[in-house]
């Protein structure tokens, strides 16, 4: 197979490219990756990135009887053929918070780009998606500390520091999620979406209880469970020579992986049902990806998922 993945409108005429995450490594800066991840998204779906509600989050709400007439956006019905309304300020102001995990894990990658990276192109690419849609995003990068926050905005260069952050984060340190969202949770107002991106490698048991408490609150949450496909399936045939990345962890395992693979496979798929069903319990939305998937087909995944429970 190469680089990408093609599908075709009704037409037949092709769709922009869904590209694996090594070629989007490829491309010249994080905004340009961003762009073409977003408009890879869409290919997919029957709506265009730079024409309205991609996550549901924006100015505008269908019509419906009882509606005041008077806030008919009549340039949408134009553009649509629907009838929208315009809601006011204060129906509308949700901020969205992305926190990445900046831990040492995070940079395992051993064919393919490392977590963080995959991380660093989805947040970017939500990043991206909200400032077209004129909603405030903000940036944690962080490890048991925060390492960086840019505050949700949308003033003009807002995009570009947030882009410019994630192409230079770097893992370093030891995971705490759980201190991450306690932050966040402080600063988040009611119907803020917190949008985290972790490995939960060794994540603190106080992770899901931090999980339910900001959901709680009347907060949108998203976990994004990122993996390298050497985490969910062992591929190593030869006796290697297991340790830990994270800081002062210094577990080492000599062994044959042959003898381990159906084990690890289980625990593997045990942790994610572990996760699935925290989240399900604390109503949070949960999303499993592999660095190995193209960006794309991830956040189509995500954004028709939105849509679908919001219809």
């Amino acid at each position: 197979m190469d680089g990408h993945s093609e599908s075709k409108t009704k037409a037949g005429a092709p769709r922009p490219l869904a590209l694996k995450p090594e070629d989007i490594a490829r491309l010249a800066s994080m905004s340009v990756r961003a762009r073409v991840i977003v408009e890879g998204a869409f290919a997919g779906m029957h709506q265009n990135p730079h024409a309205g509600a991609s996550i549901e989050f924006s100015e505008h709400k269908e019509y419906a009887p009882g509606d005041d007439i008077r806030r008919i956006d009549w340039k949408a019905v134009g553009r649509v053929d629907r009838y929208y309304i315009k809601r006011f300020e204060d129906e509308t102001e949700m901020r969205t918070f992305l926190l990445v995990d900046s831990s040492a894990s995070m940079g395992y990658g051993r064919k393919g780009v490392t977590k963080l990276t995959y991380a660093s192109y989805m947040a970017a690419a939500l990043a991206y998606l909200l400032a077209q849609q004129g909603d405030p995003a903000g940036l944690m990068l962080f490890d048991e500390k925060t390492r960086q926050y840019l505050p949700p905005r949308t003033r003009a260069g807002h995009i570009r520091d947030l882009l410019v952050a994630l192409e230079a984060a770097y893992p370093a340190g030891r995971t705490e999620p759980g201190r991450a969202l306690a932050e966040i949770g402080e600063i988040a107002d009611r119907r803020s979406l917190v949008v985290l991106f972790t490995d939960l490698l060794d994540a603190p048991a106080d992770l899901a209880e931090r999980l339910r408490l900001i959901r709680s609150r009347g907060n949108d949450v998203v976990l994004f469970h990122v993996l390298d496909p050497d985490e969910v399936e062992l591929p190593f045939d030869d006796v290697t020579d297991f340790e830990g990345v994270e800081p002062e962890d210094a577990r080492r395992l000599l062994v044959d992986p042959r003898d381990l693979a159906a084990s690890f496979a289980r625990e593997s798929a045990a942790l994610r049902e572990r996760w699935r069903q925290t989240c399900l319990e604390a109503r949070v939305e949960y999303r499993f990806t592999t660095t190995a998937e193209p960006p794309a087909e991830v956040l189509r995944a995500f954004l028709f998922a939105r849509q679908r429970t919001r219809r």
